[in-house]
Parts: structure tokens; sequence; C-alpha cells
């Protein structure tokens, strides 16, 4: 698929729509035939629409043929998008409708009056280079609820090579600000993203066999295939490649443009010279760092920090030129970097939200292979769970300006900085990431000059900066094998603060929904024991549930429900016996309720399970009226959770000997569906197995259910019963066979 290819679609649907045109009988003067949008452009892929606009001028009335026309195109079995409207009505709609002025830009004459045509675009071009100053912020502000609401292409999971950030339509967009003589944009680099784009589309349209801008994960290897490109890998990187240059340049281009409409902040402050000296060899111009006239690049080798540094922190743009010079004759780092280097590198990646763009200005001038050349191991590389709603850079950058709000926390901020940079460095490769990753960052902070306790502890961070997180949601924290595991990975209170930092910079980068009330609670609650272990002292008891002033009696149970920000906190108690946790489980996967996370322990002869429900407003009563059902043998939710498949895959279902001494620890990996905990809770009561506490999880689709299991008499299991356990499990929830 080439652009020869859309311009033959173009030219036999003109030929289409003129012999439509001319069989209608319509009057060959004051009537025309008009192309907007994409078809205007010339831009057709194999499944387009053909958007056309039947204009009239004042005085001449089509008649029927202002139906007639459309009806060989639709015999044709041609999708349509079409209008009739008067000359004047065309100028009202687009006075009062921004897309439809947008799409008048692309006007294209077929077939009637080309001097109707021409009035219709000159009228337009001049109305919109008019107006332009005040229909630019509607259009910023249309923008950006588009980019809000589909995200990036270049960072989606399931891109959409049309509506994203970085698509096809803010390709459109730029060409529209062009147009209105305000701003420029660079016209070679812009055209040969956008027609590289429409190639994509095309080939997508052919190899799904229909209208799509959605590139769904099974779509890519047939894509590369269609686009020569040698594996799946090569076309996510070809496609996002062009998604990231053009949203770069949309981000420019919209700074730009804003800081042109932006009013002066004084009478002075409009007269004043337009460069102002921010810093050694660089000058502030029109919201955009650029190089003094004092500048001497090839003598100043922190020049290109330094700018960076300054275009973070005062959320101005890098100007693109300017970084490519200094890439180009800028003075070269020695090894390992000066203090000053390595201090300019941090205050850059603890600038925030101003991070982002000058990261990729960075990155488009190829200071990024000269700065971190480690970079291109995770360049545009897509994130095996799904969890994560970036590309592994991009989500890298993110964890940065996370970080950055909590160097207040932390003893090294210059340490939890550059950990937040390469904690993702190790992906990409066969060996587990955190793994492949410490070497590499070992390697990174030697370089940039860090002393070697601070290069053990960003080792250190890298290696373990899922360790924290993983622990907290999957072991007991009163166990003291948990808090053991974690003294020996660290080593040091300062190591646990550093991570404590870096986990919720990571889990916040990654989902909205990665960093609850919940799970802040639970990492935050297992790193002050670890803490309090390290300095030598007992921790404070903790408190995991609100209980009643008075505990349920034989035969009775409590249900407690308080709102959190992010959803209910459900605390239930009852006098604790074998299966009771099993009955409490079915009463939420009868409910429905969306469980993210729960946990299970004793309090007493009560046993007290607290359950995370998100988005629900679960009401007391009709979860008791539920599990009364349940006790009282009316409903069996064994019986109705077990009906078909459980999920695609089969469960993991691992003992851990390592996790405790005190009881047997079983792992339950399964596929996230309503009664997974049930069954599995359920087949354990059947073997009379005591569950001392339950670690409940949802990570993405996958839900993570630990055991720590006991002997009704107490005691952790005998080998031969933990296998009896194990496999019991593993049976309820292994999927159903469907034939």
């Amino acid at each position: 698929m080439t652009e020869s290819d859309r311009t033959d679609r173009t030219t036999a649907a003109d030929t289409l729509c003129s012999a439509a045109f001319e069989k209608s009988g319509a009057p060959v003067t004051g009537v025309s035939l008009v192309a907007v949008g994409g078809y205007g452009r010339g831009e057709l892929a194999p499944y387009s629409d053909l958007d056309v606009v039947l204009v009239h001028d004042e005085v001449t009335d089509p008649g029927r043929a202002a139906e007639e026309v459309w009806y060989p195109l639709w015999d044709s079995g041609t999708r349509l998008d079409h209008s009739v409207r008067s000359f004047p009505e065309m100028v009202e709609a687009a006075r009062g409708d921004l897309k439809v002025a947008l799409g008048l830009l692309d006007a294209r004459h077929l077939v009637g009056d080309a001097g109707l045509t021409m009035r219709l675009r000159t009228t337009m071009l001049t109305a919109w280079r008019r107006d332009a100053r005040s229909r630019l912020p509607e259009l910023r502000e249309m923008v950006r609820s588009r980019h809000e609401m589909l995200g990036e292409l270049a960072h989606l999971s399931v891109p959409d090579v049309k509506e994203a950030g970085g698509g096809l339509r803010d390709a459109t967009v730029l060409k529209a600000l062009v147009a209105s003589w305000l701003v420029d944009v660079p016209h070679a680099e812009l055209e040969q993203a956008r027609h590289a784009l429409l190639d994509v589309r095309d080939v997508l349209h052919e190899v799904v066999g229909r209208g799509t801008d959605r590139i769904a994960p099974e779509t890519w290897q047939p894509l590369a295939s269609a686009l020569a490109l040698p594996d799946e890998r090569a076309a996510q990187v070809h496609v996002r490649e062009l998604g990231r240059r053009i949203h770069h340049l949309s981000r420019l281009t919209w700074r730009r443009a804003d800081a042109l409409l932006a009013p002066p902040s004084s009478r002075r402050g409009a007269r004043t010279p337009d460069l102002v000296r921010i810093a050694d060899g660089l000058a502030l111009s029109r919201g955009e760092v650029v190089l003094h006239a004092r500048a001497r690049p090839e003598e100043d080798h922190l020049l290109l920090l330094r700018a960076a540094a300054e275009a973070a922190e005062r959320d101005a743009v890098l100007a693109p030129a300017t970084a490519e010079r200094l890439v180009r004759d800028g003075a070269a780092l020695p090894d390992p970097w000066p203090d000053s280097a390595r201090q300019l590198l941090v205050r850059l990646l603890a600038s925030g939200r101003g991070l982002l763009p000058v990261w990729e200005t960075l990155e488009d001038a190829g200071a990024l292979d000269v700065l971190l050349p480690e970079w291109q191991r995770i360049r545009l590389l897509p994130h095996a769970s799904p969890i994560h709603r970036f590309t592994v850079d991009r989500h890298v950058v993110e964890t940065c300006i996370e970080a950055a709000g909590m160097i207040r926390h932390v003893a090294r901020p210059d340490v939890l900085m550059v950990a937040a940079l390469l904690h993702d460095i190790g992906k990409g490769g066969l060996t587990e990431h955190s793994i492949a990753g410490e070497p590499i960052a070992r390697e990174v902070a030697t370089r940039l000059g860090f002393e070697p306790d601070a290069v053990d502890r960003i080792a250190t961070l890298v290696r373990w900066h899922l360790l924290l997180a993983e622990t907290a949601t999957t072991r007991d924290p009163e166990d003291p094998a948990t808090v053991a595991l974690l003294v020996d990975r660290l080593g040091d209170a300062e190591n646990v603060t550093l991570l404590r930092s870096l986990t919720e910079a990571d889990a916040r980068a990654a989902a909205p929904q990665a960093w609850s009330s919940w799970r802040a609670g639970l990492i935050g609650g297992l790193a002050r024991r670890v803490m309090a272990s390290l300095e030598d002292r007992v921790p404070p008891p903790e408190s995991p549930a609100t209980l009643p002033a008075r505990l349920p009696g034989e035969g009775e149970v409590e249900i407690l429900v308080e709102q959190e920000s992010d959803g209910a906190r459900i605390t239930v108690v009852a006098p604790d016996r074998v299966g009771l946790l099993a009955e409490v489980a079915g009463m939420f996967a009868l409910q429905r309720a969306s469980v993210r996370a729960a946990r299970a322990f004793a309090e007493g002869d009560h046993a007290v399970s607290v359950w995370y429900v998100a988005d629900e407003v679960v009401q007391p009563a009709v979860l008791r009226s539920r599990f009364e059902a349940i006790v009282d043998g009316r409903v069996d939710p064994t019986a109705r959770l077990s009906r078909g498949r459980i999920g695609a895959l089969d469960p993991s279902v691992t003992i851990r000997p390592e996790a405790s001494r005190q009881a047997t620890v079983l792992e339950v990996r399964a596929a996230d569906r309503p009664g997974v905990l049930h069954l599995a809770l359920a087949a354990l009561a059947r073997l009379d197995v005591t569950v001392r506490s339950a670690h409940v999880d949802t990570l993405g689709p996958q839900a993570v259910d630990v055991f720590y299991l006991q002997e009704a008499s107490a005691g952790a299991l005998s080998e031969p019963r933990a296998a009896e356990a194990a496999h019991a499990v593993r049976a309820v929830l292994t999927p159903a066979d469907d034939g």
C-alpha cells in the first residue's frame, strides 16, 4: 500500500461521483459536488467512507438532483457520508462548528460549478485565517480532551492510528495550524510521518478486512508481514515511532501556539527584548530554551544537560534545533561524569511534569544515544502486563515524574531518581528483568560518577524494585519469615525508605488502579515492620480492621462497610471454624462484587476478613442475607460458580516452603473471575484444612491468592497433605473441557 494506491482509489471514487452527478441532471452552474475531509485530501483507505457535500449558490435550486445524485453511489455499495447545503448554510455551519470548518479546509472540487467550489475554498480559508486567534483555544481544548480520553498512539496497548495522540487526526490538525499562518511545523518531517501512517492504515484495513483504526494485539504479526517488516516487534516499533514523532511535533507546535496567543504579562514586558538570559550559555525566547549568542558548546560539556534541566524545570520547550546542535557540536562528557553533570541529570529527572516533553526532544535529537545508550533496550518496548497503560520507556519517564514528588521523604534523592530511571532497564530480554537490570544499573551508576555505596544502593533498588509490593500483597506480615526476607534483601533502613518511595512511584506510573489506599496501607505497614526489625525494636501493633464493639457470638456474623475514596472496605467478623472463609468468599462471588484485594486473619476465637471492593456500594443487609442463605444450605455457591470455564489458562498452584516455618504457604495464580477464591477455599475446607491467614490481590487479569494453611489441630501440613491440598485447588480451578 502506497500513496499511488490512495491516488488510484481517489481517482476511481472521483469517476463514480462525477457519473452520479451527471446522471442526476443537476444544473451545471450554481451547483457543485465537493469532497471534504480525508476524501478531499485524496487519502482514501480501502474501507473509507466518501465524505461529500452538494453545494448550491443562493439563487440555484438543485431540485430532485439533491436526492438523485446519491442513488447511484448507494447502488455501487459505496459507504457515503453526504449532505446538501447552500453556500450561506456552509458558511454558517463552519462558523458554528469547528469540526465542519476543519473539514472544509480540505474541500476539493469533484464535478459541477468549479467557480462555486473555488469561492467556497477561498471563503473558508480566509475565514480560518481571520478567526484563527479566537478559534484556536477551542481547537486546543478539543485536542486535549481527545488525548486525555484515548491516550497516545506510541504507548497504547491497542493503539488507534487515527484518533489517539500522534495519530492521523493530529497530523490533520497540524496542517490546519499551518494554514492559519500563525505557527509553522517542519513540513517535510510531518508529511513523511503522516504518509507512512496512512500506509499503515491502508494495510490495516486490508489485513482486517474492514474499516478500522485500532490495531489489536493479534493484528501485529500479519501487519508486519504486509509491511515487509521482519517481525511483530519491528511492526510495533515502526508504528509507535510514527505516532511518537507526530505527537511530539503536535506538542511542540501547540506550545508555540499557546505562547503566541498568551497576552504579555505587562506593558513593560511587551516591550522588553525577546531573549532573556537564564543560565550560562542559555536564554529563554518565547517560551523556548535556546543558545545564548555567547554560548560555546564545543567548550562546555555540561551545556546539553544544563539546557535540558532548565527547560524541564521551567516547563519550557527545549528548542529542537538547540538540542540537535548541542548533540552535534557539544563537548563530550568524561567517563565517569563529574559531580556537576550528575547533579544536572538529577535536576532534570526531578523536574516533574516538565520532564516528558524535554525527554522526547532529547530522544529526537539523538541526545539519549550519548547520555544513556542503554535507553535503546526499552525504547517503544510494549509491556507484557496489561495493567500497564504505557510502553516501557514512557512508563519509566512517568515513574521519574511520580518519584519527583517524593524526594523530600528520602535521604538520597539522587539515588531515588536514578533508580526510577533504571528500574525497568533490564526489560526486553529473556532473563527476568530485575535480574537483568541489576548489572546494567550498576554500570550506568558507575559511569554517572556515583560513589560505590550509592552504586550499590541503585543496583539493589533495581534488583528488588518489585519485592516490597509483591511481599506486601502475597505474604503474611505477621510471620517472622516475611520480615526476615526483606531484611536480608535490603540490608539497611535507608534502602527500605528508598524502595518504599520507588514502589509507590512505579505503581502510580503503571495505572491509576495500581495504587489504591488498600495497597498503600499494606506496603506502608510492611515497610514499618522491616524498619523496626532493622532498628532492633518491636514494631507497633497494626490495626488491619475496624472491629465491632461486641464480637458476634455462635451463629452470628457482623458485616461492616466503610466507604473509601476508591471503593469500599468491608469487614466480616464471625466465630472461627473450618470453611467459614469459603462461605464469605461465596457471598461476595454471588453478589458479583468487584473484589480487588482481601486479607483474612484470626482475632482470638474469631475469624476476621477484610475485603477491598472497587467502585461498589454494597449494603450490609444484602450481604448478610446472602451469607445466611449459604450457611443454611439454601444456596450452594460452588454448584453455581463451578459451571463453565474459569479461565483460558491453567492455574498455577505452588507450595512455598521458604515463606514460613509456622504454616504451609500455598500460592495460587489464576484468571480473575468471580468465584475463583471461593472454589479454592471450599476445596481446602473439604480437606478439613484451616486457613490461618489469606492474602488476596488482583493484578490486571490475574488473581493472586496466598493461603497460610495449618491442620485443624494446628501446625504446618505434612508434605503429603500439602500436595493433596495443592492438587485439590488445582483441580477445581482448571478450565473445564468445552468438548
